[in-house]
């Protein structure tokens, strides 16, 4: 088994590498397997935003290899997501290799300034909670749309982006998101079904006349 495996494989690439063994099939707590301290994590972890992306896909998903992510440490680490599929070619996890790269990025970053190669590793959310994954993901969707209340547009393309990231596929991330929106449990569900039924947000969004956070206007 992969499990079995990954101990050895990891103390063979050396100190600067970790694997990671996800089960996405309870996606709050996929990590399974581990070896190695890249990320610091755990068996009972969560999985990161690209695990999120990778559900959302679904069994069209494909790996992603060789991404650049930026640990809560500062870190900066290169990572690869591969796959995992039954027999019949369903999506069930994925196989993580992550390494360590900071002192090669820092030894490069003069070259990358003198050759106007200035982007930035995106910061990832390697957890042990989902919740923090989910609150991640909520925070880049809500980045810049100013205060709340959203208007019913706004709320619907948020619900969109989010359920393109994923986030749905997590029991719990529903009550943060209505609380993140200022509104009912019920509100942001009747956004879900609308986002997903591919509906425009016209007249009253179900549920409209749910809580909403103290003092907020109509």
């Amino acid at each position: 088994m992969l499990s079995e495996i990954i101990g050895p494989l990891t103390q063979s690439l050396g100190p600067n590498y970790e694997i990671v063994l996800h089960d996405y099939r309870i996606p709050d707590r996929s990590v399974i397997a581990v070896a190695g301290k890249v990320t610091a994590r755990r068996v009972g972890s969560a999985m990161s935003e690209i695990g999120l992306a990778i559900m959302a896909e679904g069994d069209t998903a494909r790996d992603r290899l060789n991404y650049l992510a930026r640990a809560p440490n500062g870190r900066i680490i290169n990572s690869s997501t591969i796959v995992l599929r039954d027999d019949r070619h369903k999506i069930f996890g994925a196989l993580c290799i992550n390494t360590d790269v900071t002192a090669f990025r820092q030894a490069a970053a003069v070259l990358d300034a003198l050759s106007g190669n200035t982007a930035d590793p995106k910061p990832t959310t390697f957890t042990n909670d989902i919740r923090d994954v989910i609150d991640a993901t909520l925070h880049e969707v809500l980045s810049g749309r100013g205060t709340m209340p959203l208007s019913r547009e706004d709320r619907l393309e948020v619900i969109r982006a989010l359920n393109a990231r994923g986030i749905f596929h997590i029991k719990r991330a529903m009550g943060r998101v209505a609380a993140a929106l200022g509104v009912s449990r019920a509100t942001a569900y009747g956004c879900l079904q609308m986002a997903r039924s591919g509906k425009a947000a016209l007249g009253a969004t179900p549920g409209d006349g749910g809580k909403r956070r103290p003092g907020a206007s109509r």
